[in-house]
């Protein structure tokens, strides 16, 4: 598709979707129709009302997409809402995402907190923060530093499965972060601070701080004195 003139709204307005070489909203504004572009890059707030498609998307502050969206590079600084699923080959959330279907791509490297009402899925996957995921969280490479609150998942699963406690930097906040997850299944899997109903992989380690109801492992298991877990079985 050929992408010609820019769409630049600097102030507030309605505008029509189509397709943008670039698109650049400093202020409000609302686009009301499908938006492909070669960037989409908002510096204030903005509402789609129906599908985003774009090359690179940067947020520095708020942004509201009511359909699906696509993007390759993307750099979230503020919030960003996708009502529909999201395919973000590789995105960075220095914020919060929050994604109401299913969340997928290549790389995400996410320092702040997301929200998910499907499945994700990456080839690797960095979280220091907190979420809620309503599906399964899948990724060659999962790598979570819990700093916040509670995060949950339904399940967790890939080839190497690391999940830290991680301290927060902000000097009011003195609870650790913690996760709540049905499953966790990987090759290699290290826990800390994770309630779980079941843990399998080939090398399990539960670290400090963690509730299991069953550990299955096929290779080696180790126990930190501080965890509890109610069976574990070599299979």
């Amino acid at each position: 598709m050929i992408k010609g003139q820019n769409l630049t709204i600097n102030g507030s307005g309605n505008y029509p979707g189509g397709s943008y070489d670039k698109v650049s909203i400093r202020g409000e504004g609302t686009i009301e129709n499908a938006v492909d572009c070669s960037s989409y890059h908002i510096y204030g707030t903005s509402e789609a009302l129906a599908d985003v498609k774009a090359g690179s998307v940067k947020v520095v502050g708020e942004t509201e997409v009511k359909g699906n969206m696509e993007s390759g590079d993307m750099l979230v600084m503020g919030t960003l809402s996708i009502g529909g699923k999201a395919g973000l080959e590789k995105v960075k959330i220095l914020g919060t995402l929050e994604v109401g279907e299913r969340l997928f791509g290549e790389t995400a490297n996410i320092k702040g907190s997301i929200s998910v009402g499907g499945d994700i899925e990456y080839e690797k996957f960095d979280l220091s923060g907190g979420f809620e995921i309503k599906g399964l969280l899948n990724a060659g490479t999962v790598n979570i530093g819990l700093r916040f609150g509670e995060s949950t998942a339904e399940e967790i699963g890939g080839e190497k499965i690391t999940v830290k406690r991680k301290t927060s930097l902000l000097p009011f906040v003195k609870d650790e972060g913690s996760l709540v997850v049905k499953v966790v299944e990987g090759d290699e899997v290290f826990l800390e601070n994770t309630k779980a109903d079941i843990v399998r992989g080939k090398l399990v380690k539960i670290g400090t701080g963690c509730q299991i109801g069953r550990v299955e492992y096929s290779t080696d298991f180790i126990q930190d004195k501080n965890s509890t877990v109610k069976m574990a079985e070599k299979i």
